[in-house]
């Protein structure tokens, strides 16, 4: 199998990673025109990038079993083309509705296409060759979201937002032609497929999510929201308990017991959760609040790659011989400041203050992420090695997704609570379109309400900028608790890692 393997083959698995990975953050630099254009609510806006996360999330473990026992070139070659077809889609959108429709089925392709990618490399590359072939996928899964934010950026200053789509329709196209030169591999041991527990996964990371964004714009106690958080509540439970009793599960929930897995999962899940929760809600403060293009907004991000890389360096060679217990409890506590501090950032654009929470940012992000990851590669043997990724790639998109809909309905919670007090004395046509989003400031004044716009652009940013602070707050507390549990559950020692 080895001998098959072509030059073009790294290339083409990098460059479907970064098809994916580039897909998750890079809209949130085109939600201010999104909003502006097509009439989006701060609802609509966050299932516009998080609807994406939540299908890949949900299917992530279903698409790479199946992806083992049909081959995971073809699996590979199926995920892009479901891509290709969402750009195509996305790039056509003439409403929100539709973009969600296009991030949806983005997601079912992403799903299939980032299982597969590792389990080529893991499959057909040599030994000699396959640590670095898997060094060069962990660079492009750890960088593409900062990449694809600035190839967004760039696209947005000379053409409209639904380049972001044409990016990503260009990215799967080149891809699949690649893909002629990727080898085909499958498991030699044919494995009853765990549909149930696939079902189950995808309906309680869905509805758990959709109760949640729904919640600040129908009400907590609304039957959509209510329903929704119940339902994935419950088929969460039942994803356990049926996994627990499975011949061939998705995930043995057992493996939880194991010290140094579940502190390494919990540990990526918060870092996540709270990286992609800031980069939703901070990208629009950049832009709505300050006043920055989307090339502006992402340059402030240019310290996080030029401190992680480095850290993460760093971090790889202490973790050796420090546990994860002292550094990453470390990491997480330097990340839950670092949130903390951009919990108070002003209405009032300061270059340092954000710059000294970038760097504190990418600094606790660098101490916390490669321990976790070795305490979960180290916590299995060798032939468990292909759970250790699974549930790696699993915990990133579950805390992606878990993230952008905690932290989006808690900023639009508290900017609809604020400006509703602005906006009471309005007539409901106007009142309700400012409560709707914070994209009102970008737009002319009525001339109804002329006299008076200067002074509700002014509670709006003021309320949206409440609504990033408390967002934002929930992060830093969620990151602290993370510290604390690795801190206590994570194992003393350093064990030598399965790879």
């Amino acid at each position: 199998m080895n001998q098959q393997v072509s030059r073009l083959t790294l290339p083409t698995i990098a460059l479907s990673l970064m098809t994916v990975v580039s897909a998750v953050a890079g809209l949130s630099l085109a939600l201010p025109t999104i909003a502006v254009e097509l009439g989006a609510s701060q609802t609509e806006l966050t299932w516009i990038v998080d609807s994406y996360t939540v299908v890949f999330a949900g299917l992530l473990l279903i698409a790479g079993a199946i992806g083992d026992r049909i081959g995971r070139q073809r699996i590979l070659l199926i995920g892009l083309l479901i891509f290709a077809v969402a750009g195509f889609i996305g790039f056509y959108a003439n409403s929100a509705e539709t973009v969600i429709l296009a991030r949806i089925v983005m997601g079912m392709g992403a799903a299939a296409i980032m299982p597969s990618t590792l389990s080529v490399i893991t499959t057909s590359f040599p030994p000699e060759s396959r640590g670095k072939a898997i060094g060069i996928w962990v660079g492009v899964a750890g960088g593409g979201a900062v990449l694809g934010l600035f190839a967004t950026a760039l696209l947005l200053e000379w053409f409209n937002w639904n380049s972001f789509f044409a990016l990503n329709y260009t990215l799967a196209i080149i891809s699949i032609i690649g893909t002629t030169r990727v080898p085909e591999s499958r498991e030699s041991e044919d494995k009853k497929l765990d549909w149930t527990g696939g079902l189950l996964s995808i309906l309680g990371i869905g509805g758990l999510v959709f109760g949640i964004i729904e919640g600040p714009e129908k009400g907590w106690d609304s039957v959509e929201s209510a329903s929704g958080i119940i339902v994935g509540s419950l088929a969460l439970i039942g994803f356990v308990l049926w996994e627990l009793r499975s011949a061939n599960p998705l995930l043995d929930p057992r493996l939880f017991k194991l010290r140094g897995f579940s502190s390494g999962t919990l540990s990526i899940t918060i870092q996540f959760f709270a990286q992609f929760g800031f980069l939703f809600v901070g990208m629009q403060y950049l832009q709505f609040v300050d006043g920055k293009s989307p090339l502006e907004a992402a340059t402030q991000l240019l310290w996080l790659p030029l401190v992680v890389l480095p850290g993460s360096r760093l971090a790889g060679a202490l973790s050796k011989k420090v546990p994860q217990k002292i550094l990453g409890s470390i990491g997480l506590a330097i990340f839950a400041y670092s949130l903390f501090h951009f919990s108070s950032l002003p209405v009032e654009f300061d270059y340092w203050y954000f710059t000294i929470g970038i760097l504190l940012f990418g600094t606790g992000l660098a101490l916390s992420a490669t321990p976790a990851t070795v305490a979960i590669t180290s916590a299995l043997p060798d032939e468990k090695q292909g759970v250790a990724s699974a549930v790696n790639d699993t915990a990133r998109e579950i805390g992606s997704a878990i993230g952008i809909a905690i932290l989006g309905a808690a900023l639009t919670n508290t900017y609809k609570s604020e400006i509703s007090i602005a906006t009471s004395s309005l007539p409901a046509e106007f009142g309700e379109k400012i409560e709707r989003s914070i994209a009102f400031t970008q737009m002319q004044p009525p001339a109804p309400l002329a006299d008076k716009w200067e002074q509700l652009v002014e509670a709006g940013l003021q309320a949206f900028n409440s609504g990033v602070q408390s967002s934002l707050t929930i992060a830093g507390w969620v990151a602290l608790a993370g510290a604390v549990f690795v801190a206590v559950v994570a194992p003393r020692k350093v064990k030598p890692s399965g790879l």
